[in-house]
């Protein structure tokens, strides 16, 4: 009987020393996005999120044992609850499946490999932040245009857009005030000499002085 409570608090001893290093590692993690999150992504909620799933990943996988599919299983569906209710982007969704990496690792006992594999992702995405990897110099833009019924927007706008912007497509038409009004949505790439408030203010112009709206894009798709 001895020996088997000596036994039993081995384990219970080897868990929580496993529970420890999934919570430094993604700890680790935690500040790393921290420093590289920009302003449109960061979530404060996804620190809290980062530092507690290394954790449960590998209380999952001790629970488990030998049954890896499993684990993986459940690890990767509780990983993605953060998901249901608020899209994130796919910068934060890597982050989310690195630190069930992680946790998986530390569950299975393969400590080194969890620390090296923290220590290489943060300072990839170190780097890459620095260097500000993957920005493009392209200004995408939407642009809304309130035209009154009696315009005829269909080549009105086409030489002044041209004028402004690299390239350009008109993506919708609608209708407002019941029919005395057209919207009309463009997607299109302004250029670098490109100046903002001349551009509305010619589009202005040309719509009545009706409303003008340039919104930064920022969809993937174009």
């Amino acid at each position: 009987m001895l020996d088997t409570i000596f036994q039993s608090l081995y384990l219970n001893i080897g868990a929580l020393e496993t529970m420890v290093i999934a919570f430094v590692l993604g700890l680790t993690v935690t500040f790393t996005y921290m420093f590289t999150a920009n302003k449109e992504d960061y979530d404060q909620n996804l620190c809290y999120t980062l530092v507690i799933v290394p954790v449960v990943a590998a209380v999952v996988i001790m629970l488990i044992g030998n049954s890896i599919a499993s684990a993986l299983s459940i690890s990767g569906a509780f990983a993605l609850v953060r998901f249901r209710s608020e899209p994130g982007s796919p910068k934060n969704i890597a982050y989310i499946f690195a630190t069930v990496a992680i946790g998986l690792a530390c569950g299975i006992s393969y400590y080194l490999c969890a620390f090296i594999f923290t220590v290489f992702l943060c300072l990839v995405m170190t780097v890459l932040t620095k260097l500000n990897f993957g920005h493009s110099s392209s200004s995408k833009r939407i642009l809304k245009i309130l035209v009154p019924e009696s315009l005829d927007f269909e080549d009105a706008f086409e030489g002044l857009i041209e004028k402004h912007t690299i390239s350009h497509k008109l993506v919708k038409v609608s209708t407002l005030d019941l029919g005395s009004i057209y919207e009309l949505d463009y997607k299109l790439v302004m250029k670098d000499t490109a100046s903002s408030k001349e551009f509305i203010d010619e589009l202005r112009c040309r719509n009545g002085n009706l409303s003008v709206s340039l919104i930064l894009d920022t969809t993937r798709e174009f």
